[in-house]
């Protein structure tokens, strides 16, 4: 049961309710702009109906006292935005009007219990909540399986401060607390509200953190970001620095929004311009600086293009200073054009095909389905890394293991994680601390000039942390992308791919001379394929009559071949590939949508144009036995050959690596790249 200390109603006693903020875990905020995309993120409002009808006055008055715990409800009615939006008190406050409810358990402000339970020396918190006005507070908690318990209530009236320590003795594989507000006969304000470290609970440090930025020509969206971390004082207080890391062509300097972010950050900016040397480079650069100024405890790096709650620098800062161990605390990535939409909650390694990917849904929409409705999501989930797009890293974890692995734009966020684990140090990804990012939805650079490096980096990560003997089953999961892409008449994604390979038998000591004009030689490649060429101008782009489409009369999807009918399917389609072509091949025979180009439709056409993610244009596949026969019996022999040479390579990267991530090294490459 929870303890909760008598209410005050004095000023003193509100006033008093600023607690040394040293202590407060997580602050329950709301989004400065009200933006009504991303209000599901922050508040709860809603009419629930249960049986589809409207609650009867006995009901509401029982709920109002806290006599029944809220259901997991069948179906619920959204208020408007109007209302919603129109609740909101600025930053930390909120206007409930009479007889209407809300509630906190949502992203951004309930508790993700089980994280702190887990990973960190916390064994109780306490809430406390300062409000205006008559009505009642609900405190309720979740467990692993998104069972819903009422924990506590309380009527509160006039100014008044309520505190609430709730154990967090059953949280050990999952839940979250959180609280409701219902008005009474007239409004109920909250002023604000806490998560709190009851006192005497041991911290393992008291550090700070450096913010550290690698931009290229993204000036608009960099200096929006400085100027949100800036803007935000309690986010600002936890850094000792913000630095940005310049390695683009058009200097941010320049940019109209600059001088406003300077401002904002008052004083602690820092602005470092090199050349470009991909992701992985630039967040090198703000590791050696970091290490350098000896200053923070940790460096928080992020993406230039992405929108940030500030409070969860704060909170991961904060996280990471109650943990156990130095541990890396990474952010979740929400979908920056579509804000309730989140993207990446928890993420590992499939070990046998050494390939990334979620451990839980790719896509979940929190104005469809709130967090007491989200199942999946009470439970704790432990990952393997956390993207760059936000992440916390231990400068102690720099000093022991070095900085990236230097290869370009992909695998350097998943190898570090994985390293750092191989040495101690473990990767948690904090609810409650969050980007927006643009999506993935509209991009799938698996077939553009970052094949070679999905490819290459793969394969180079798996070398150095597969458990698997001889890697498992990566060879077949290769072999099979590079057997669709064939069948697809996507001969340069091959071709790429295949250079990738070959790349890595150069050896790792090439690694960070390689980065440095490796995207110019890539791209180069592609001069001759057809496919490599995007078709951007309408004119250019014939239109063809629908065909029959199943999925567009029943809805039913095709999955493709399968079970003893694929083989037949797949043997068919080599032989057809490998042949002369005998029809005329020298215009489009059709254009098929991007949500049509499955890998199982493209090889029935001898030419046909493609739409791409985005839909900005189209790439023309043509099928071409040469090709497709010399690129098939190239991707054997490579998959077979690493294969075959796994334990020579793998000693060979393991060996090397230690040097070619080494602060020294990196220090050397930034210096023979300066412009």
């Amino acid at each position: 049961m929870a303890r909760r200390a008598d209410t005050a109603e004095t000023p003193d006693a509100v006033d008093g309710i600023a607690a040394d903020e040293a202590t407060v875990l997580q602050r329950v905020i709301f989004p400065e702009s009200g933006d009504p995309q991303a209000l599901p993120l922050f508040l709860d409002p809603e009419v629930w109906s249960w049986s589809g009808r409207e609650e009867t006055s006995e009901e509401r008055l029982a709920r109002m006292r806290g006599v029944v715990a809220v259901q997991q409800p069948k179906r619920a009615a959204r208020l408007t935005d109007r209302n919603g939006l129109g609740w909101l008190r600025g930053r930390r406050g909120l206007r409930i009007p009479s007889y209407k409810s809300t509630s906190l358990g949502t992203y951004f402000n309930a508790f993700p219990a089980s994280y702190w339970k887990s990973w960190t020396s916390l064994e109780s918190v306490e809430l406390r909540v300062q409000t205006t006005g008559t009505g009642r507070i609900v405190v309720y908690r979740s467990n692993a399986r998104a069972v819903v318990q009422r924990v506590d209530g309380v009527a509160v009236e006039g100014q008044t401060v309520s505190t609430f320590t709730i154990p967090l003795t059953s949280f050990l594989d999952g839940g979250w607390l959180w609280f409701d507000l219902i008005a009474g006969d007239g409004a109920l304000e909250l002023v604000q509200a806490d998560w709190i470290a009851p006192d005497g609970t041991p911290k393992r440090a008291d550090d700070n953190a450096t913010v550290s930025i690698t931009t290229l020509n993204r000036g608009d969206y960099c200096t929006r970001l400085l100027a949100t971390i800036g803007n935000d004082k309690e986010a600002l207080a936890v850094l000792d620095r913000v630095q940005v890391i310049d390695q683009g062509s058009e200097r941010i300097a320049d940019n109209p929004g600059y001088q406003t972010a300077v401002d904002a950050l008052d004083g602690k900016l820092k602005l470092i311009e090199q050349a470009n040397i991909g992701g992985s480079g630039g967040f090198s650069r703000g590791m050696l600086e970091t290490v350098e100024a000896g200053t923070s405890g940790y460096i928080i790096l992020l993406d230039d293009d992405v929108e940030i709650e500030p409070e969860s620098i704060r909170r991961a800062v904060t996280f990471a200073n109650y943990c156990h161990t130095p541990t890396i605390v990474g952010g979740h990535m929400f979908d920056m054009y579509d804000k309730a939409q989140l993207h990446a909650f928890a993420e590992g390694i499939k070990w046998s095909s050494f390939m990334w990917g979620p451990f839980t849904p790719e896509r979940h929409d929190f104005g469809t389905a709130n967090l007491r409705q989200t199942q999946w999501m009470h439970r704790r989930y432990d990952v393997d890394y956390n993207g760059w797009w936000m992440c916390l890293i231990p400068v102690q974890v720099i000093k022991e293991i070095g900085a990236s692995l230097p290869v370009f734009i992909k695998w350097d966020d998943a190898e570090y994680s994985l390293r750092a684990r191989e040495h101690g140090y473990n990767t948690v990804s904090l609810p409650g601390a969050a980007v927006w990012h643009v999506s993935w939805v509209d991009k799938d650079d698996t077939h553009d000039w970052q094949a070679f490096f999905h490819e290459r980096n793969r394969l180079i990560a798996a070398l150095l942390h597969s458990p698997e003997k001889r890697g498992g089953r990566l060879w077949r999961s290769m072999l099979a992308s590079d057997v669709k892409n064939l069948l697809t008449m996507d001969y340069y994604t091959i071709a790429m791919r295949m250079a990738a390979i070959r790349n890595v038998f150069e050896g790792p000591d090439q690694l960070h001379t390689d980065m440095v004009d490796r995207l110019p030689r890539v791209r180069a490649m592609g001069a001759g394929f057809t496919e490599a060429t995007l078709v951007k101008a309408s004119a250019e782009i014939p239109h063809f009559p629908a065909r029959e489409n199943k999925e567009l009369t029943d809805r039913v999807i095709d999955p493709g071949p399968h079970g003893v009918g694929f083989a037949f399917w797949l043997l068919g389609q080599v032989s057809r590939h490998s042949r002369k072509v005998t029809s005329d091949v020298s215009v489009p025979k059709g254009h098929l949508a991007y949500q049509d180009a499955r890998w199982f439709e493209v090889p029935n056409w001898d030419s046909v144009l493609v739409s791409n993610a985005e839909g900005s244009g189209a790439t023309w596949h043509i099928r071409d036995p040469k090709k497709f026969r010399s690129l098939l019996m190239e991707s054997i022999r490579l998959n077979r050959r690493y294969r075959r040479e796994w334990d020579r390579l793998r000693a060979q990267y393991r060996a090397a690596l230690p040097e070619i991530t080494s602060l020294r090294r990196w220090k050397q490459t930034i210096e023979s790249t300066q412009r």
